[in-house]
């Protein structure tokens, strides 16, 4: 007889977020990047009306538009004035403050991460929204990737029991030219980058009550920081840790992204694949162990980009037609990771224990 673990059955795994019956246009005002990467591919996958693109950047904003098929809008009024749209505002931290006045109040809107550059302007937009009656989430997508819901699925079934020990762990090499913006700005890797993991730490384990942080940059950059290491206290006998370094130009060999979830009844590994590589990246992984179970490979149907942003869109569309109870990332969410992302940067500013140097 064998005594091989039997394999966990993992095909019923929810990876994917509903769709809306009835999809409102998308007005996306910024062309960067990430809206050629992320936003534009994952709505045509989900087959989400765009109405068209907006970008101070006129000429941007047209060649993003003839590739994606949809109308460049020659002034943010015009974009505004679209009829029954939701708004994308895929723009960088500092400038939500600035178009979120002009949008007409009760509309639903989601905003580019993070939800402005520290906690102040973060209060700032969450009490702007709750003024002009906005439906806003904030695009902390990564909860949303056919992995994770696949870990929050098999969380809900029980199968990992009670979490004690989570890991993230980068040890890469990010191509930050592709990030302009970034230049000049006196918070860097926590704010932009790990954000994505504080959010998703929370969204599988509530919110934390304290954190010990260090976060720093690397001499190959002049940017604020690239590196960052960090504790957080959660409930007692959680072991909750953030190893990130950017800056490993060293080969493929030993670089690593990858989240490391541990409960009292079964495990979780998780690949980021699309940081490898970045932005063309390799294929996400998920292996799950549980009960005694052999470890077993999640087929995934998608990555973290493009995939991961239909549902931070469906979520928002659904809510607001109200097909959705909860708006996961809403803005009142959201807030908690900006203050855990704020209370990382003030730990860092600390000095550490000093150390005995006499008997």
């Amino acid at each position: 007889m064998s005594t091989e673990p039997l394999p966990l059955d993992v095909g019923g795994l929810r990876q994917a977020w509903p769709r809306p019956s009835r999809p409102k246009p998308i007005v996306v005002i910024g062309s960067g990047g990430i809206v050629n990467d992320a936003h534009l591919p994952a709505y045509r996958l989900a087959n989400l009306p765009v109405a068209g693109v907006y970008d101070l950047d006129h000429d941007k904003a047209r060649a993003v538009a003839a590739k994606w098929d949809t109308r460049a809008f020659e002034t943010l009024e015009e974009a505004i004035a679209t009829p029954g749209a939701v708004y994308d505002l895929a723009l960088p931290p500092a400038a939500h403050l600035d178009v979120l006045p002009k949008l007409p109040d009760d509309a639903a809107v989601l905003l580019q991460k993070p939800m402005g550059r520290d906690l102040d302007e973060a209060s700032a937009i969450l009490n702007l929204c709750r003024a002009k009656h906005l439906t806003a989430a904030v695009n902390f997508q990564l909860r949303f990737s056919p992995m994770l819901l696949a870990v929050a699925d098999a969380l809900e079934r029980g199968w990992l029991g009670r979490l004690i020990d989570v890991e993230v762990h980068l040890n890469l090499v990010t191509p930050w030219h592709l990030f302009p913006f970034l230049k000049g700005m006196p918070r860097v890797e926590i704010a932009v980058h790990s954000i994505h993991y504080l959010d998703t730490l929370r969204a599988l384990l509530g919110n934390p009550v304290g954190v010990h942080a260090r976060t720093m940059g690397h001499p190959s950059t002049d940017l604020a920081q690239t590196r960052t290491s960090a504790i957080f206290d959660f409930e007692p006998g959680q072991r909750i840790t953030l190893s990130i370094n950017h800056n490993h130009d060293f080969g493929r060999r030993f670089q690593d992204a990858s989240f490391r979830i541990e409960g009292t009844k079964g495990a979780a590994m998780l690949k980021l694949g699309l940081l490898l590589n970045y932005p063309e990246g390799e294929p996400d992984e998920l292996w799950i162990t549980s009960g005694g179970s052999g470890w077993t490979q999640v087929p995934l149907s998608g990555r973290w980009f493009p995939h991961a942003f239909i549902g931070t869109m469906s979520n928002l569309q659904r809510f607001s037609a109200g097909e959705d109870a909860r708006l996961m990332t809403s803005v009142e969410d959201a807030w908690h990771t900006m203050a855990m992302a704020e209370a990382a940067f003030a730990s860092a500013a600390q000095p550490a224990t000093p150390v005995r140097t006499t008997p």
